[in-house]
C-alpha cells in the first residue's frame, strides 16, 4: 500500500524478466595453455536447476568469467544474441518452486541470503552474545520469526487492537486521523507522506505526498480488460480475508472494496507519469492543498503523521489531489472502515497464524506472479532478521565476504568509465558546447559508493524481542519512520546509503548525484576478480555504466552536477536528445517479451538509456583499459565479442508468465531478453564482432541506429 514512498530520484539496477530457453549446445574453454573441461552440469545455472544455489561460495563461470557451454550456437548472434550467449544454459535452468524467477540476480540473491542464514544462525546459537547489541537483535528476530508454535497460538490476536480501533472510526475526519497516524505503521491511505531530500535544494529534508490506496499492482489492474481475471482472484482474496477477521458480510463488502479502489484507480497517474521529475514537483502549503483538493482532513492527516508543522509539501501527483479527496468524501464510512481493516490484516498477515500467511500467499505470489510453492518459515526468518537491522547484517557481511582488494579493483573500473563518459560526451556531435560544459561539470561532481558505507547505522533505539514477532515488526517500522521525520528541515548526510551491503542491486541517486553499488553485486557474473577484463568490463562495467547514464538519462538529467531539478541543457540540444530518445523508445515498442504484453517505452525509457550508456561506455572503458595494447584472443574470442558476452550474461534470467507479465505491466526495466538485444543493436561494434547481417532479424541500418552516450 506504501509503494510511493520508493523515491522517484534513485534508479535502481533491478533484474526484469526474461524469455524462455532453447536449444542447448555444448562448449568448453580454455585459456593460454591451461584448460579445463566445463561439463554443462557443473555451470552455475545447471548447478542451481534443481532447488536453487547451495552454499555460501561464490558461483564460477568457465575458465575466464564467461560459460562458454551455456551458448546456444546454433541461433546466429542477430537472431537474438541473448539466446546465442545464453540458451543453453537456459535449457537446464529450472525456477525453484519458491521463486518466481532464477537468473544471474536471483541466483546471487540466494547466495546472499546463504550466507545472512550462516550468519544469522551462527548469531542465534551463541549464548555469549550482549544484551542489546546488534548482534543480540539480529538473533531475536529470527528467534521471534521462527517460534511458530508461539505465532500459531496468538493467531489473530497481534490484529485485535487494530481492528478494534477501526471498528471505533466516528467519521471522515477521525478516519483521515487514523491514516496519518500509522504512515509508519500497519495500515493503509488514501495518500501517502514521507521525508526526503528536496529536489531543488538537495542539502535540506522536505515532505513530499502522493496518491495510494490500491492493493492491486498499478492502475492497469483494474482498469484494463487483460487483468480484468486478476482482478476477479482479488475480489475474491479481499472476501476470504475478510471472513478470516470476522467482518461482516464479507462478499458484498470485498465487493465494495474493489469498487472504492476502482475509482482511486481512475484518479491515479499511469506508471509512466509518475516518471516525470518536472510534473512530480509542486510545491504546496497544507492549507493551499486543502483548499485545491477539498473533502479529506488534510490537517488532520499530517498532524497525525507528525508532519503538521511543515511549512510546505511536495505534491507528486498534484492533478490526482482533487479528484482522491472527492472519492474519499463520497466514500460510505463503513467502506472506508474495512477498506482499512482489509489492508491492514493483509499487510499483517505474512507474521500471523500459518492461515492468514497462505492466504496472502495464494493470492500476491501464487495467482498474481505464479509462484507454485511458500517460502519455509526459516527462509522467512532469515530475511526477517536481516531486514530488520539491515546494516548491522551487512557489516559483519562485509567483514566475511567482501575483501578491500574488491573495492580497489572496482576503483579502478570506476576511474575508467568515468574517464571514458567524459570523452564520449566531448566527442558527442548532437550537443552544443555550452551543455557539454554542464554535463562535464555533472559528471565531475559524481560521488561513488562501493561495497559499504563508511559510517553505519545506529540500532541502539530499536528494541527487539526474542518472543515479540509483530510487535518488532511495528517498532521497526515505526522507529524507521521517527527517523525519517526527525530530518525534516535538516542537512541532508549525503554519507548514508539507500541499500544494504547485501543487497544484489545498484543505484543513481539524482538529488545527492551518486552512483552506489553493493558489495553482494560485485562477484560473478558481474565482477570477477580473477576473470578476464573483458567479460569484467561487460559485466560490472556496463553496470556502472548504466547507473552514470543514469545522470543523463530523461529523467536524471534534469538535475544538475549538484543534484538540483533545474534545466542545464540549451533548448536545442534537450531537443536532439528528445528526438534521439523518441527513435529508441520506438524500437523498443516494437518488443514482446509475452503474447499480448510489449513494453511500454515511455515506462522504460530511462533504464533503456541507462542500458545504451552502460554498453556504450562500458566498451570505450576496456579500450582505454587495454593502455594501448591489442587485447588478447582467448578461445578464439576477441576482447570485443568477450565483452558483448559478458553483457549478455549478467541478464540471464527466467520468470514464470505471470510475473513476467506483471514485470511489464509494473517495472520501468525492460524485460531481461531485450536488455541484451535492445542496447546491443545500436552498438557498431556488435555488428562488426560477431558479423551481423542484414537478414538477421536484430540488424538495424547504421542511419537506424540511436547514439545517445
Amino acid at each position: 500500500m506504501k509503494r510511493l514512498l520508493v523515491s522517484a530520484a534513485v534508479a535502481a539496477l533491478v533484474m526484469p524478466a526474461a524469455a524462455m530457453a532453447q536449444t542447448a549446445a555444448h562448449d568448453h574453454a580454455c585459456i593460454d595453455s591451461e584448460c579445463e573441461m566445463v561439463s554443462l552440469f557443473e555451470t552455475p545455472m545447471a548447478k542451481a536447476a534443481n532447488g536453487g544455489w547451495q552454499g555460501t561460495e561464490s558461483p564460477r563461470y568457465g575458465t575466464w568469467g564467461f560459460d562458454l557451454s551455456g551458448r546456444d550456437t546454433s541461433v546466429r548472434p542477430g537472431e537474438n544474441f541473448f539466446f546465442h550467449a545464453n540458451g543453453a544454459a537456459f535449457e537446464q535452468l529450472v525456477i525453484p518452486s519458491d521463486r518466481t524467477s532464477y537468473g544471474s540476480f536471483p541466483l546471487l540473491r540466494e547466495l546472499s541470503d546463504n550466507r545472512m542464514k550462516e550468519l544469522v544462525l551462527g548469531l542465534a546459537a551463541r549464548t555469549d552474545l550482549v544484551a542489546g547489541s546488534d548482534e543480540q537483535k539480529i538473533a531475536d528476530a529470527y528467534r521471534s520469526y521462527i517460534d511458530e508454535a508461539r505465532i500459531e497460538a496468538l493467531d489473530a490476536q497481534p490484529l485485535a487492537p487494530y481492528l478494534a480501533n477501526i471498528r471505533a472510526i466516528d467519521s471522515h475526519e477521525a478516519m483521515a486521523t487514523y491514516m496519518g497516524a500509522h504512515n509508519g505503521d500497519f495500515g493503509a491511505a488514501f495518500f501517502g507522506a514521507f521525508v526526503s531530500a528536496d529536489a531543488k535544494n538537495p542539502t535540506r529534508h522536505v515532505v513530499s505526498t502522493g496518491h495510494s490506496g490500491i492493493g492491486l499492482p498499478n492502475r492497469d489492474y483494474y482498469l484494463d480488460e487483460r487483468f480484468t481475471e486478476k482482478k476477479e482472484k482479488y475480489q475474491a482474496y479481499v472476501a476470504d480475508m475478510l471472513t478470516q477477521i470476522g467482518w461482516d458480510n464479507p462478499v458484498e463488502t470485498a465487493a465494495q472494496i474493489v469498487d472504492l479502489e476502482n475509482r482511486i484507480a481512475q484518479a491515479h497517474w499511469t506508471p509512466a507519469e509518475n516518471r516525470n521529475r518536472d510534473r512530480t514537483y509542486n510545491e504546496y502549503t497544507i492549507q493551499s492543498l486543502a483548499a485545491e483538493a477539498p473533502g479529506f482532513d488534510w490537517q488532520g492527516f499530517y498532524n497525525a503523521a507528525g508532519l503538521g508543522h511543515a511549512d510546505r509539501i511536495i505534491v507528486r501527483q498534484d492533478t490526482a489531489m482533487p479528484k482522491m479527496a472527492a472519492i474519499y468524501a463520497e466514500a460510505d464510512l463503513d467502506v472506508l472502515k474495512a477498506w482499512q481493516a482489509f489492508h491492514t490484516a493483509d499487510q499483517m498477515a505474512p507474521l500471523l497464524s500459518q492461515r492468514f500467511a497462505d492466504l496472502r500467499w495464494a493470492f500476491r505470489d501464487r495467482d498474481l506472479q505464479g509462484q507454485p510453492e511458500q517460502r519455509t518459515r526459516e527462509k522467512r526468518a532469515i530475511s526477517f532478521a536481516e531486514g530488520a537491522l539491515g546494516e548491522a547484517a551487512g557489516r559483519l557481511y562485509v567483514a566475511q565476504y567482501f575483501p578491500p582488494e574488491y573495492k580497489a579493483q572496482m576503483e579502478e573500473l570506476v576511474a575508467n568509465l568515468r574517464l571514458a563518459q567524459a570523452e564520449r560526451i566531448q566527442n558527442l556531435t548532437w550537443m552544443g558546447d555550452e551543455t557539454k560544459a554542464a554535463a562535464l561539470d555533472k559528471l565531475n561532481k559524481f560521488t561513488v559508493k562501493i561495497g559499504y558505507p563508511d559510517k553505519w547505522r545506529d540500532y541502539s533505539a530499536l528494541e527487539i524481542r526474542g518472543d515479540d514477532l509483530v510487535g518488532n515488526a511495528i517498532r521497526m517500522r515505526q522507529w524507521s519512520y521517527a527517523d525519517r521525520v526527525s530530518r525534516l528541515d535538516k542537512p541532508v548526510d549525503k554519507t548514508e546509503w539507500g541499500m544494504t551491503p547485501q543487497t544484489v542491486n545498484a543505484y543513481y541517486n539524482s538529488v545527492n548525484n551518486e552512483i552506489v553499488f553493493p558489495a553482494a553485486i560485485l562477484q560473478p557474473p558481474f565482477f570477477d576478480p580473477n576473470g578476464d577484463a573483458a567479460v569484467n568490463y561487460g559485466g560490472i562495467g556496463g553496470v556502472i555504466g548504466h547507473e552514470i547514464g543514469h545522470g543523463f538519462d530523461d529523467q536524471g538529467s534534469k538535475s544538475d552536477g549538484d543534484g538540483v531539478l533545474r534545466d542545464w541543457w540549451t533548448p536545442e540540444d534537450r531537443a536532439n536528445f528528445v528526438a534521439l530518445t523518441t527513435r529508441l523508445g520506438e524500437q523498443y515498442a516494437q518488443f514482446e517479451p509475452v503474447a499480448g504484453y510489449k513494453i511500454n517505452p515511455n515506462l522504460t525509457m530511462g533504464e533503456n538509456i541507462g542500458d545504451a550508456s552502460g554498453v556504450a561506455v562500458g566498451l570505450h572503458a576496456y579500450r582505454l583499459s587495454l593502455k594501448g595494447q591489442e587485447a588478447p584472443v582467448i578461445d578464439g574470442l576477441t576482447g570485443e565479442q568477450r565483452f558483448f558476452y559478458g553483457w549478455a550474461q549478467v541478464w540471464q534470467s527466467k520468470y514464470r508468465e505471470q510475473a513476467l507479465i506483471q514485470q511489464v505491466a509494473t517495472d520501468p526495466h525492460s524485460a531481461a531478453q531485450f536488455r541484451v538485444i535492445g542496447p546491443l543493436r545500436n552498438v557498431d561494434e556488435w555488428y562488426s564482432a560477431f558479423d551481423v547481417q542484414p537478414t538477421d532479424k536484430y540488424y538495424l541500418a547504421p542511419e537506424d541506429r540511436v547514439r545517445l552516450w
